[in-house]
């Protein structure tokens, strides 16, 4: 595959990262591409499952489990994919793209505490697994069907987590 950055790939903030996954076989005019934008927001949590003792939640999350919790400088990479179109050469208009971002993880999550403000979180442990199904789950709402391809969530540079979505085959 080619791939088109508009800015170095290794800027995580502000970036809008092109690549095109196939090419049409002759005579067909219809390409793929996967278009990425990236966010960041910030919040607290605090690791504790209800399902585990107050010791056994201190042993599993460690420090993370601290009563007053601690917060994070997330880092999001969205993921979409689909057919460019002919007519406006984009796979999704990245102002539509930056809109849905803002109402599906901006709002909800940015500057808050994600255990007490986020009703999702009410019965789930905050882990950035969880934070990444919760924004996939809510980037689905308001993609095009299908379009939606990754969720890249960044809780700090070493910590990092790709969730596309309930896949059935293991990634190559």
């Amino acid at each position: 595959s080619r791939l088109f950055s508009l800015v170095h790939n290794d800027v995580l903030l502000g970036f809008i990262h092109l690549d095109l996954i196939e090419s049409p076989p002759a005579g067909i005019p219809a390409r793929t591409a996967r278009v990425s934008r990236c966010l960041s927001f910030s919040a607290c949590h605090r690791l504790h499952s209800k399902s585990l003792s107050d010791e056994e939640n201190l042993k599993l999350f460690g420090k993370c489990n601290n009563p007053n919790g601690h917060g994070h400088n997330y880092k999001v990479v969205v993921t979409v994919r689909g057919e460019i179109d002919p007519t406006s050469g984009m796979v999704i208009n990245l102002t539509d793209l930056k809109e849905y971002m803002q109402e599906a993880i901006m709002e909800p999550l940015d500057h808050k505490n994600l255990d007490k403000d986020v009703a999702y979180f009410a019965d789930v442990v905050s882990t950035t697994e969880n934070v990444a199904v919760y924004i996939w789950e809510n980037l689905q709402k308001r993609l095009p069907a299908g379009t939606l391809y990754k969720v890249k969530v960044y809780e700090t540079d070493q910590n990092i987590v790709v969730y596309k979505g309930e896949e059935t085959t293991p990634e190559k």
